[in-house]
């Protein structure tokens, strides 16, 4: 790994002349000795660097040396299109990869291009999960990933969600991975299966962190020719609707107050919201509203209405609604017992 970290601090040098030792050693991670005897070893390799004292002192490039390091490798350069997504290139095994490339780019740049650049990246930043969530890393993203790259069919097992509280079931499915999705924090990856023959030519979307297993295809035919005319973008677009509505296995009855009906689409799936408000009733008497929510199952829709509180009533189904009672119960018996313990 010596090499690739003498190419870096070349590269470090001469698009940002001037650093110190202190602050290469802070780059690329290593002690300001060990920063020291990469600078000897590279003047023994030729390239001209030197050490100069004072204010304006530092390491730096004779005058008018530039290096020959800066041809992008084909993984450095497909990074760059995700370089606004740290978190996406971390959970890629690409970070490395993305710093390299940049400071390649970086030191082709003439000084005022390069100025515009860095400011740039000190004033946006994108981050792409949800808040109050910590989303973890798919254990075969990165394997996934490389399958995605260089077009490699392979059998996935997956874990496919049971409905109404029933245990997961694992499937398996020979698949051509066309490209990855980073969706609020959670990787989805899009595949045709094998022959292409399926309802929809075969599409289908896969949580990645449901792939419970990964393996070459069988029968020695690993690589896939790319249709290309497939559009990633424009295919989740098209698709991530019907996806989420895929998802809304159950139905739930619940009658609503005014505020209750206008929490519902900040506390429910979106999918969903569209076909409970058009099957609300009108209000009765009392301003109540009831409608049918789909919902991804009774758990998920119990963690959802349980933040409307009062003004969200279940009546169907009756195991649900026996959960909100229940609650309801444990909530009374604990505030009843008063402060006591307090």
């Amino acid at each position: 790994m010596r090499a690739a970290r003498l190419i870096r601090m070349a590269l470090l040098i001469q698009s940002s002349p001037g650093l110190t030792a202190a602050a290469l050693a802070r780059e690329l991670d290593v002690s300001e000795r060990t920063v020291i005897r990469d600078a000897q070893a590279l003047q023994e390799a030729g390239v001209p660097v030197r050490s100069e004292r004072g204010r304006t002192g530092g390491y730096h490039l004779a005058p008018g040396y530039r290096t020959r390091l800066t041809t992008l490798h084909p993984t450095e350069a497909e990074t760059l299109f995700l370089s606004g997504l740290p978190t996406a290139l971390r959970d890629l095994g690409l970070s490395d990869a993305a710093d390299t490339a940049r400071l390649k780019l970086t030191a082709t740049l003439l000084p005022s291009v390069r100025a515009a650049a860095e400011a740039s990246v000190r004033r946006f930043h994108l981050d792409a999960p949800a808040w109050f969530r910590e989303p973890a890393t798919p254990e075969l993203l990165p394997e996934l990933a490389r399958a995605v790259w260089s077009d490699r069919a392979v059998e996935l097992a997956y874990a496919r969600p049971g409905r109404d509280g029933s245990p997961p079931s694992s499937v398996s499915r020979v698949v051509e991975p066309y490209g990855l999705v980073l969706k609020a924090g959670t990787w989805y990856v899009v595949a045709r299966l094998r022959g292409g023959d399926g309802p929809g030519g075969g599409w289908r979307t896969y949580r990645v962190d449901r792939v419970t297993a990964l393996s070459p295809a069988p029968g020695g035919r690993e690589t896939f020719v790319r249709d290309a005319d497939f559009d990633l973008a424009a295919h989740w677009e098209a698709r991530s609707y019907d996806f989420a509505r895929s998802l809304l296995r159950t139905t739930v009855t619940v009658r609503l107050t005014v505020w209750g009906l206008g929490r519902l689409p900040a506390v429910v799936d979106g999918a969903a919201v569209g076909d409970a408000l058009a099957s609300a009733s009108a209000p009765d008497a009392a301003g109540l509203v009831t409608l049918d929510l789909p919902a991804e199952s009774e758990d998920v829709a119990y963690d959802q209405l349980a933040r409307l509180g009062a003004d969200a009533e279940v009546l169907a189904p009756a195991s649900l609604r026996a959960r909100f009672r229940a609650r309801a119960a444990a909530l009374t018996a604990l505030y009843e017992r008063g402060a006591e313990g307090c």
